[in-house]
């Protein structure tokens, strides 16, 4: 086993820590409906903002395993 670091004492996955960062401008609109989104819900901006793009990741995903299995369907 590897000795222990300061990132895998704490974090059993090192992959799992955010430490990247992605710079997103949006307009005043944009900006004022997710911070209004994050205000309600009781979120960070960030937080709020992850969590949306990571769910429309996912569903880009599926969506790709769907038609793929579709096209597989019908060329069977």
């Amino acid at each position: 086993p590897n000795p222990p670091t300061k990132d895998n004492v704490m974090y059993p996955d090192a992959k799992r820590i955010r430490s990247h960062r992605v710079m997103l401008r949006l307009d005043d609109y944009e900006h004022q409906l997710v911070s209004s989104i994050a205000n309600y819900q009781g979120e960070e901006l960030a937080v709020l903002v992850r969590q949306i793009v990571m769910r429309e990741a996912l569903a880009v995903i599926a969506l790709d395993d769907a038609t793929i299995d579709s096209v597989q369907r019908r060329s069977v």
